[in-house]
């Protein structure tokens, strides 16, 4: 029983809500301004799939953009929020459009990853940036 306490008490010391939220937003950060990136950088297929979709060019660009732009937001812990709405109901339509048809495995196409970017961003919505950010180095300053 004494090392459980032990354990318990090693472990919560390492309780930081905020160092939490700085995690996922790195980690979601990164993966979005990647794919962003690489949809600008191949944007003739990039529209070309969108095409496939039923979808005009500029939802290639808004897209794109979108991940970029949100995935600095969450970078750097300002307007993440809004980011997170925004990354939050584009992840939501990729599912459905494109990742739903091929069941739940990433590795055939399913919607397994799209889920876990969709409800990361969800969860910074609800969130916030956290102390560890822009946005919290700005109201105190």
């Amino acid at each position: 029983m004494h090392h459980m306490q032990n354990v318990h008490a090693f472990v919560h010391r390492f309780h930081n809500p905020d160092a939490g939220i700085l995690l996922l937003r790195i980690a979601l950060g990164i993966v979005f301004i990647y794919h962003g990136w690489m949809k600008f950088s191949a944007m003739e297929p990039t529209i070309g799939f969108f095409a496939s979709l039923g979808l005009a060019p500029i939802f290639a660009y808004i897209t794109a953009t979108a991940e970029v732009a949100g995935g600095l937001a969450f970078l750097a812990g300002i307007f993440a929020r809004y980011a997170g709405i925004v990354l939050t109901v584009m992840m939501a339509a990729a599912i459905w459009l494109v990742h739903i048809s091929n069941g739940f495995n990433v590795a055939n196409g399913g919607y397994e990853f799209a889920l876990v970017l969709m409800l990361g961003s969800a969860a910074i919505v609800t969130f916030g940036s956290g102390a560890y950010s822009l946005a919290a180095y700005l109201r105190k300053n």
